[in-house]
């Protein structure tokens, strides 16, 4: 079969796709008393396929791909499920348990966990004064949506920056004055790139954390206070990282894209230690993407400053194509500072829509995969030794991100009863991945380097340096 004819029928069974329903379902107190509701902007949940966040007194612990079947009550057939996958979950935690000090891993520093843990028995400290940088750029209607839920944190000492990135029109400045006045504050920045927009709200920030999410998020009401928390346990952390959940899968490109994982990495909460790298990760800590999602991300403002910021040569809206917040996390990490991945700070991402969607994402991410790693080796030539140690481990790590992922059978709802999940195991397959999508990583990971020395030559070859207070400036994903 000759690869267009390939081709053709992986689009056919993509549009053979059909919708799935999202909610969140919160089991309360220890009868686990549920309350059910639909993810933000979804309608209630009627029968059918449905991926469910489910919660334990508030806290998100896990999702879950169950049917509820036509005529039966939505909230019962559900939180039966996610009862039998809490006993699992229950289970597990105790194998687990058995098993910790060998199974834990390099890389989630148990001592400090221990202080953290001490920490919370004590009392919450008081949270650090945050600021929230959203970059966007003309995308009023879904800002609107993002402000809408920054603006119903729980937090209480935060202020929320929007950087207007290479605009042209005045809708978002209109906007942003018109509807919240003195709670936003609009700044402008004319030169494109999602890197330089960040470098921008950096500069113009006033918390000592600094959060970053994009214009096509619903925050969770406790979101920042979460992501912010971290770094007031460990005075070492320079990032903190949350989970991201599809806000609706009404469309194939959605849905395919959730059932491989999207962008979620879990429900473990994880300390990267750069003094105690994990095993798990030969090329550590190259292998960014593992971390977090410059979605949902969040920084020490004193030590992004220190590095220099975000590398204004990379990410979205430049020639690269994206790798900026990758290049944020190892910039922090090779300083020697720790990284927190925290599953309680969710934001709801509404994911693109179409096949065209996905084909520009799947080489924007290859393209910012190598984009990044050329952005770190050319501004910090010193770790190329420690690159070229890892390589040969890496490569096959590397080979396994652009592989052609076969559809499984964990979480499949495909029977006639509530479904069947597997607890906390947010990357259901369920739908076979295109190889047309694994090929266009792959020629994006060849072309990144050479998009990124493209924009830094249009840059003028240099990083730039956000701590200075100068302009630096936006485009969103």
């Amino acid at each position: 079969m000759s690869r267009t004819a390939r081709t053709q029928g992986e689009i056919r069974r993509f549009l053979d796709i059909g919708a799935v329903q999202v909610a969140e379902l919160d089991l309360r107190g220890e009868e686990a008393e549920a309350a059910l509701r639909p993810g933000p902007g979804s309608q209630p949940v009627t029968h059918g396929e449905v991926f469910l966040l489910v919660r334990r007194d508030g806290l998100p612990v896990g999702t879950l791909l169950g049917r509820v079947p036509e005529g039966a009550d939505p909230t019962t057939a559900l939180a039966a499920l996610a009862r039998q996958a809490h006993v699992q979950e229950h289970v597990q935690e105790q194998e687990q348990g058995r098993g910790r000090g060998r199974g834990r891993g390099r890389g989630q520093r148990q001592g400090h966990d221990t202080a953290e843990a001490a920490a919370d028995a004590a009392g919450p400290p008081p949270p650090l004064f945050s600021s929230v940088v959203v970059a966007t750029r003309e995308r009023a209607g879904q800002l609107t949506r993002a402000l809408d839920s920054l603006l119903a944190q729980d937090h209480p000492r935060f202020e929320i920056v929007v950087v207007d990135n290479a605009p042209v029109t005045d809708e978002t400045r209109d906007l942003v004055q018109r509807k919240y006045g003195e709670r936003v504050r609009y700044v402008r920045e004319p030169v494109p790139g999602l890197a330089t927009a960040h470098n921008t709200g950096l500069a113009h920030a006033l918390g000592e954390v600094i959060a970053f999410t994009d214009d096509d998020v619903v925050a969770d009401t406790r979101w920042l206070t979460e992501l912010a928390a971290p770094f007031t346990a460990d005075p070492e952390l320079g990032c903190a990282t949350g989970l991201i959940l599809p806000a609706r899968l009404r469309t194939p490109a959605q849905v395919l894209l959730e059932s491989h994982g999207g962008f979620a990495k879990g429900f473990t909460p994880m300390t990267y230690d750069p003094q105690d790298p994990p095993r798990d990760e030969p090329l550590f800590p190259f292998t960014a993407g593992r971390f977090g999602s410059g979605a949902n991300m969040a920084f020490r403002t004193e030590v992004l400053r220190a590095v220099g910021g975000f590398d204004p040569a990379t990410g979205a809206g430049t020639p690269a194509r994206g790798g900026d917040d990758l290049y944020g996390f190892v910039r922090v990490l090779a300083q020697g500072h720790r990284l927190r991945y925290t599953p309680r700070a969710l934001v709801w991402h509404h994911h693109r829509e179409t096949w065209a969607d996905l084909e520009t994402q799947a080489f924007g991410y290859g393209a910012g995969l190598t984009a990044y790693l050329t952005a770190i080796l050319v501004n910090r030539p010193a770790l190329l030794p420690a690159f070229l140690a890892r390589l040969p481990r890496g490569l096959s790590h590397a080979r396994g991100l652009t592989a052609v992922r076969d559809a499984g059978d964990a979480g499949n709802s495909g029977g006639a009863g509530a479904g069947s999940a597997t607890p906390g195991d947010h990357g259901t397959r369920t739908h076979p991945w295109p190889r047309r999508l694994s090929r266009l990583q792959r020629r994006g990971m060849l072309y990144g380097p050479v998009g990124y020395l493209r924009a830094r030559r249009a840059a003028g070859g240099t990083t730039g340096k956000a701590s200075s207070g100068g302009r630096a400036a936006g485009g969103a994903r």
